[in-house]
């Protein structure tokens, strides 16, 4: 799974049964992009995915559209979206354990369609003091 969150509430997804690489996190922005009009400035962690050079070269070629900040090395509590996946894990597959991967991912999917339609959960995430920077 993959998310992106707003301060102003917005919560985008992905959920995915392949490796993370570099194609799903390209296949990720294209979704993001195709929903915003605006210049998108992503806060990333230090995955050798966000560092990779496909990933790079697709950045420079749409850098009127999209930025990209790398946090430092391993600091989860910088990264609002941990606070996401800190909530799937307690919210959607905590409460009811699956019984295989099919069962797990569906119910991820639905735990964040529901989120997507709460904003206030959403913005919460940014008012945790570690985080705070990334709604200014």
């Amino acid at each position: 799974m993959m998310s992106s969150i707003t301060s102003r509430g917005q919560l985008a997804f992905m959920v995915f049964e392949d490796r993370f690489s570099s194609k799903v996190m390209m296949r990720f922005l294209r979704r993001l992009l195709k929903h915003t009009r605006r210049k998108m400035f992503l806060i990333v962690d230090h995955h050798p995915v966000h560092r990779s050079g496909e990933l790079e070269r697709r950045l420079v070629r749409q850098s009127d559209c999209i930025r990209m900040f790398l946090l430092p090395s391993y600091s989860p509590e910088l990264n609002p979206d941990e606070l996401v996946n800190q909530d799937v894990k307690t919210n959607a597959v905590g409460r009811q354990r699956p019984h295989n991967p099919k069962e797990m991912i569906g119910q991820v999917r639905a735990y964040l369609r529901s989120t997507r339609h709460r904003p206030d959960i959403v913005t919460s995430h940014f008012r945790e003091e570690h985080v705070v920077y990334a709604a200014a």
